[in-house]
């Protein structure tokens, strides 16, 4: 029997590689790499056992309602009618405000948008959020209000042009592997490679230079090279005239940070950063590629902005080449964001403050005029302020900060929704559990870490009767009496490019020929991969001075992170045997030298406690990373690391300190 290959879009990170989903009878039984960019022919070790949890027996198949301490199946419109009716009586005892939305970054574009109108136009209510409020929110922040638009400034292709790449904050091979080929291909042409990172990464061993810093030191090193290239003479002065402001600002504060300075603070000695320094300001077309060791901290605003003012004073942007690569971590972080589902803006980060009318005329409906709440504000009023609350494809029960915390507010709610495609932490607390679609059993559009909108198409069936969550929304806004005339995803993006003018240009019909980056405002336009060729949206880009904050002093700084075999809380991961055989439990790697001193072996099983909480795991002894610091991956509910972590918000994104706690280590037996 003849197999159907369905082209399609990789789920995992925000790569966005294509791929053919193979299906017999249907069912996927293999996977295979487009040749297309930027996986050109080449998938990671997730990728080709996607269809792993696709086919899993544990797959949610039906609703199910809370009845006591059990879920039981009931239908849909059963459990349609109960959540609408259960939304309408919190909104009347209580106000809009006490409903909420987080969308997921694994849905698609279309999915995303009718959620944020579900929750603005049906239930409304502002309070709706997704997953960047706890990787990338300090980019989206950082880089639009500097430079004007949140997102990556030049495809992943553009590295092949780099004269010199600097990686800092990102185990790129094992996170984002499709952008380390481009990095290690740019190294083949003569690229030179600066990797900064506390850990001795696959990437730090081939780079040309590595700065092995202190945990959460970031700014005192870039402020540092930034003073350096000042003092070298390598900025750009022509760029900085014409296209910034605020330079002269923040010039005499680098002053102080000398490379010995820096030295102090970060660990890296000071003829490195000086070396490093010469190197970025010396090249032609400099490169700066980050990920969640720059974001996931109480500071992350600042740390983006760090490498925002080391870009702009060496004109390393608007060129192929050169340009800031913030690396997502999930498929469609950027288009859940690019849809809306944040509290302060609409599509295409259209202001709620500026541009409500607008959406007011298109969905013929009041909407709400006052700024809602982050994801984290959401959780902390949960019980109070908040009593209704529908989660759409994530687990924050374990993948939020302080865990316990998390798990108390989602306890205290009226009405919790949780849809999802596997039981989770999460959907086992929830009052109604709705099965929906997998990325392959659907149709839609993501966009990925690149700004690039492409396609996933349907390639089998849903299991049961799990739905595509598109059209749970639909129902939901028809229910509500919001207009939801819509026959197929494509019907929904054509309302999203009426709105929206970044999407203008995209089309599914179009899309069918390929991946389109926004932005892209006619159907004419061919799409921008390069941002800011001819000048900034705002006028001039901003620079603005950081300070390197204190940090706690604890004998062990944990790094939290991830493996290459596992995906995020590990839902989808953990439930493919070959990957789950790799890393079937957590570690904590800890320097031989540290574990001498605390009388620990390969494998004695530890005991870490902060001021959240305490867990167990075993040690994994490594010169990987240096005396003082604890590395961990989070995937694990058995070491939920997350009880550890903190409370703690940047002030300017929100974002949780995820990256870095401070711990105390001591043997199980002890």
């Amino acid at each position: 029997m003849a197999l159907d290959a369905i082209e399609t879009t990789c789920v995992y990170c925000g790569c966005g590689c294509g791929l053919y989903l193979h299906v017999e009878d249907n069912r996927i039984i293999a996977v295979t790499p487009s040749m297309k960019p930027p996986a050109s022919g080449r998938l990671c070790a997730k990728g080709w056992l996607l269809h792993g949890f696709v086919n899993h027996p544990e797959r949610l198949r039906e609703p199910l309602i809370r009845r006591g301490d059990r879920h039981v199946p009931t239908s849909w419109s059963e459990a349609l009618s109960f959540i609408a009716r259960s939304f309408d009586e919190i909104k009347r005892d209580s106000g809009p405000d006490a409903l909420a939305v987080l969308t997921s970054a694994k849905a698609t574009n279309e999915e995303n948008y009718l959620l944020m109108k579900l929750c603005r136009a049906a239930l409304g209510s502002n309070n709706i959020d997704n997953v960047a409020r706890l990787c990338h929110a300090p980019t989206l922040f950082a880089l639009g209000s500097s430079l004007g638009s949140g997102s990556m400034t030049n495809p992943i292709e553009s590295l092949l042009h780099s004269d010199v790449i600097m990686i800092i904050g990102s185990n790129t091979t094992e996170q984002h592997p499709a952008v380390a080929l481009h990095v290690m291909e740019a190294r083949r042409k003569g690229a030179r490679i600066i990797v900064v990172d506390p850990r001795i990464t696959q990437m730090a061993e081939i780079a040309d230079l590595h700065l092995q810093l202190r945990p959460g030191t970031d700014i005192a090193l870039l402020n540092a090279i930034l003073n350096i290239v000042i003092q070298e003479g390598m900025i750009d002065e022509e760029f900085i005239r014409s296209r910034t402001e605020g330079f002269d600002d923040i010039r005499d504060h680098l002053a102080e940070y000398s490379p010995e300075v820096a030295e102090r603070i970060c660990g890296v000695p000071a003829e490195l950063i000086h070396d490093a320094a010469v190197m970025y300001g010396g090249a032609e077309a400099a490169a700066i590629v980050y990920a969640m060791g720059i974001t996931q901290h109480a500071y992350g605003t600042d740390n983006v902005q760090a490498i925002v003012n080391l870009a702009l004073a060496t004109g390393n942007l608007g060129r192929d080449g050169s340009g800031i690569y913030p690396l997502r971590g999930h498929q469609n972080v950027q288009g859940a964001c690019d849809m809306g589902a944040l509290p302060d803006y609409y599509t295409g980060y259209q202001r709620v403050s500026e541009f409500r009318e607008k959406f007011e005329d298109a969905w013929k409906v009041e909407l709400p005029a006052s700024r809602g709440r982050t994801a984290i504000e959401i959780m902390s009023s949960a019980g109070s302020e908040i009593r209704g609350l529908y989660i759409s494809g994530e687990n924050p029960a374990l993948s939020y900060p302080d865990s316990s915390r998390i798990r108390g507010a989602l306890e205290s709610l009226d009405l919790l929704v949780v849809s999802d495609i596997f039981p989770t932490e999460t959907t086992r607390m929830a009052d109604v559990i709705l099965p929906v679609a997998s990325f392959a059993e659907k149709y839609g559009t993501v966009t990925s870490t690149e700004r690039r909108v492409q396609l996933i198409r349907k390639a089998i069936d849903p299991p049961g009767s799990a739905l595509p969550e598109w059209v749970v929304a639909a129902r939901l806004l028809e229910i509500f009496g919001v207009s939801s005339d819509y026959n197929s995803p494509a019907d929904v993006m054509k309302e999203i490019a009426a709105l929206t003018p970044s999407y203008g240009g995209i089309s599914h019909e179009r899309l069918e020929r390929g991946g389109i980056h926004w932005p892209c405002p006619t159907q004419e336009h061919r799409g921008t991969p390069v941002l800011y060729r001819d000048g900034f949206p705002r006028g001039r880009a901003v620079f603005r001075h950081v300070d390197q904050r204190s940090l706690d002093d604890e004998r062990f700084t944990l790094i939290i992170g991830r493996s290459q075999y596992h995906f995020h809380t590990g839902s989808m991961t953990r439930r493919v045997c070959i990957l789950e055989r790799e890393v079937p439990e957590a570690f904590v790697d800890m320097n031989p030298k540290d574990a001498a001193a605390l009388g620990i072996r390969n494998g004695t099983g530890l005991i870490l406690e902060s001021e959240s909480g305490t867990i167990r795991a075993r040690a994994r002894l490594s010169d990987n990373v240096r005396e003082g610091v604890l590395f961990m991956p989070f995937h694990f509910r058995e070491s939920p690391v997350n009880l550890l972590t903190k409370w703690q918000l940047d002030q300017f994104s929100k974002i949780p300190a995820l990256k870095i706690v401070s711990v105390r280590v001591r043997r199980e037996d002890a």
